[in-house]
């Protein structure tokens, strides 16, 4: 098994891409220890010392490290992740594959007259934003959108990068002012 590493903008945080399916719908984040007991990976992971976040794509797992060097830490986590696919042991420890894009729809917030807006900020997050972010190791799902600001949660690399801040401002904002004149801020939860 050849399992392959990407730098994202992020220094704390290391893309692994093992080759296959990770999860197969929406992604999955895993920010302490007790949340990682739903996944054997995430498990395994976090017994390597150093590591404080793990997040599951379609196809890579990012983790995120809180010190140490990458030189120290790389071989560790590409051998917990080798050996979690060695061992056919499951993804989730229930066997299901239920991601957090159910939870977060039931979380957002929105007025019902701006059904139509929210619609069309969904749609260019889902097609322009979502797979640009994925490349580098990362999410970013619609949370809520009130008096024209879009609020969003950022996952994965995209959490606590240092670049964050512009992706959302100068990127982000920008496409969204763009196609939606009701938008007039783009803003992290």
């Amino acid at each position: 098994m050849f399992i392959q590493t990407e730098a994202t903008p992020n220094p704390a945080t290391l893309k692994f891409i093992p080759g296959r399916t990770v999860l197969d719908t929406g992604t999955m984040e895993f920010s302490s220890r007790d949340s990682a007991a739903r996944s054997p990976l995430a498990e395994r992971l976090f017994n390597v010392p150093g590591v404080t976040g793990v997040f599951y794509g379609y196809d890579f797992v990012t983790v995120t490290k809180a010190d140490g060097e990458w030189q120290q830490l790389k071989p560790a986590i590409l051998g917990a992740i080798m050996e979690h696919y060695m061992s056919g042991a499951p993804l989730l420890a229930d066997g299901s594959a239920h991601n957090d894009e159910a939870a977060d729809e039931e979380d957002e917030f929105f007025n019902e007259s701006d059904a139509d807006t929210v619609a069309q900020i969904k749609d260019l997050i889902e097609t322009r934003v979502r797979p640009a972010v994925a490349n580098d190791g990362g999410d970013i799902t619609f949370r809520g959108f009130r008096d024209g600001v879009v609020y969003l949660n950022m996952k994965g690399s995209c959490a606590g990068c240092p670049s964050s801040t512009a992706t959302l401002q100068h990127g982000i904002q920008n496409l969204l002012r763009h196609f939606v004149p009701d938008v007039v801020e783009v803003r992290p939860m």
